[in-house]
């Protein structure tokens, strides 16, 4: 699957990943579609380059699972990083 096709399954995994793991983000929308974007292309490039895993097609299960892996990981990551920025400021 091309690149094009990994940035359409991330918008979608976006949001499901938001509805996965709820709470408050700042940047609202915008920002969880860009992580479900980067998440998606970031996922399908580590299971073919490190784990040698097939992506597969726009429509294989495995392809929707690695992006929503991939989208879990980086929001979790933003939220971390995000969480740690406010809590200082405040």
């Amino acid at each position: 699957m091309g690149v094009i096709g990994w940035i359409v399954v991330g918008l979608i995994v976006g949001a499901l990943a938001k509805l996965i793991m709820p709470g408050k983000d700042p940047g609202g929308i915008i920002v969880t579609c860009i992580i479900g974007i980067v998440g998606g292309l970031l996922g399908g490039w580590i299971s073919s380059a490190l784990f040698g895993v097939d992506t597969g097609s726009f429509f294989d299960l495995r392809t929707w699972v690695i992006a929503l892996i991939g989208s879990l990981v980086l929001l979790g990551i933003y939220r971390l990083i995000v969480g740690r920025r406010s809590r200082s400021h405040a």
